[in-house]
């Protein structure tokens, strides 16, 4: 793994020659050894298609490769940090929510419509994430920033899980996501504490969780 959780809010990555890693630009707070920094323009391991594809999905963060021999502290705006580690399966995760992430992984992007139809579109208007979001595929680890931290759920068939749209971070594994309403006529006139919407996650796979509803 490239990356070791400091504290709540900084990771350590370990940088070899012949591997690079790809953070978000200013997220670098501290380096020691022989490290170099560089604008990516390439769209990380995607390639330059996949760029082009974020660009036009609004869903492109201005990324740095980071290349050389030695250690980097990375850390942005006092965010949570959470490592996820991927074993050949894709993360699902909004671009500006990643740190960083190793250049073994291949990045991409998904239109939320074809995951939960018609809701999946619903979903993106609702939350405000967007009907784009950034995919991680292959075997590698990923930084994701979140507000007063992160918490694993899992997802099986027998139990999907029922989100917050407002405190997803990300998710992985088989998985499909429907956004379903909750309105009494309490919320509808106004009055209620209760949640309006649900993001519903079923299948096999993980969902993380942040302790707010606020964006980054």
């Amino acid at each position: 793994m490239a990356f070791r959780e400091i504290n709540s809010m900084m990771v350590e990555a370990t940088v070899v020659p012949g591997q690079r890693l790809f953070s978000q630009r200013g997220a670098m707070l501290a380096y020691r050894g022989d490290v170099t920094f560089t604008p990516n323009l390439q769209g990380g391991q995607g390639g330059l298609m996949s760029m082009i594809g974020r660009r036009v999905a609004g869903e492109a963060a201005p990324l740095m490769t980071v290349e050389g021999n030695g250690m980097v502290l990375f850390g942005h705006g006092g965010h949570h940090v959470h490592v996820i580690t991927l074993t050949g399966d894709t993360l699902y995760v909004e671009a500006d929510r990643l740190l960083a992430f190793e250049g073994t992984l291949e990045q991409g992007t998904m239109f939320m419509g074809s995951q939960g139809g018609v809701m999946g579109l619903v979903r993106g208007q609702v939350t405000g994430q967007g009907l784009f979001t950034t995919t991680l595929r292959g075997h590698g680890s990923v930084a994701v920033m979140a507000h007063g931290g992160v918490f694993e759920l899992p997802i099986t068939p027998q139990r999907p899980v029922h989100v917050d749209p407002q405190a997803y971070v990300a998710h992985h594994g088989d998985v499909r996501n429907r956004l379903s309403t909750a309105l009494g006529w309490r919320e509808l006139v106004g009055r209620g504490s209760g949640e309006g919407f649900q993001l519903e996650l079923s299948g096999s796979g993980t969902v993380y969780v942040q302790a707010s509803e606020e964006k980054l």
